[in-house]
């Protein structure tokens, strides 16, 4: 393969990471200890995630618990959750803060499956930018023939294809999962 093509399949491979991120913060009922990722606890003056305070467990497909090494961090660590967009009250019970994952309502289920289309959209768009920088590279340089600028072109969209299927298979996969009841 070539240098094109292998900066191509760089940044693709960036969209399709960015897209499990964005695919991991989707509550779909089942609890997941990565919808705590984005959350940063206040703990000793400085913004801390909840994984490097805590253990994260999940007793039950429900429930995730968290059990804070440092127990004088439990109350900082329920005002974090509650001040996210998490929308899950917090249990405290001195020792340990538990997160019930309610399921989701039908229209719920319809939002979040809205909203893992934008994020597959994105992903595309991200994957079709790498596709045009990566032929606009190609045409500039000098040294290749307008043949080898073609198998180029070719392999570059043959590249593309296979990373927009991966994103078509993650959403479908997605999709499933958030509506399964």
């Amino acid at each position: 393969m070539s240098t094109f093509t292998d900066s191509a399949k760089k940044s693709m491979d960036k969209a399709i990471d960015a897209l499990k991120f964005n695919f991991s913060k989707v509550r779909t009922g089942r609890a997941n200890a990565h919808v705590l990722d984005g959350i940063s606890v206040e703990y000793y003056g400085q913004p801390t995630p909840i994984t490097q305070l805590a253990g994260v467990k999940v007793p039950e497909a429900s429930m995730l618990v968290i059990e804070p090494w440092d127990k004088t961090a439990l109350k900082a660590i329920e005002k974090a959750i509650e001040a996210s967009d998490l929308g899950i009250t917090p249990g405290n019970d001195g020792v340990s803060i538990r997160l019930p994952f309610p399921k989701p309502t039908e229209e719920r289920r319809k939002e979040l499956v809205k909203d893992c289309n934008k994020y597959a959209e994105e992903a595309r768009v991200a994957i079709r930018n790498a596709r045009r920088d990566a032929i606009h590279a190609a045409e500039k340089d000098e040294e290749l023939s307008e043949d080898d600028v073609n198998r180029e072109k070719k392999q570059i969209q043959k590249v593309t294809d296979e990373f927009v299927a991966k994103v078509d298979s993650m959403l479908k996969e997605k999709t499933s999962e958030v509506m399964e009841i």
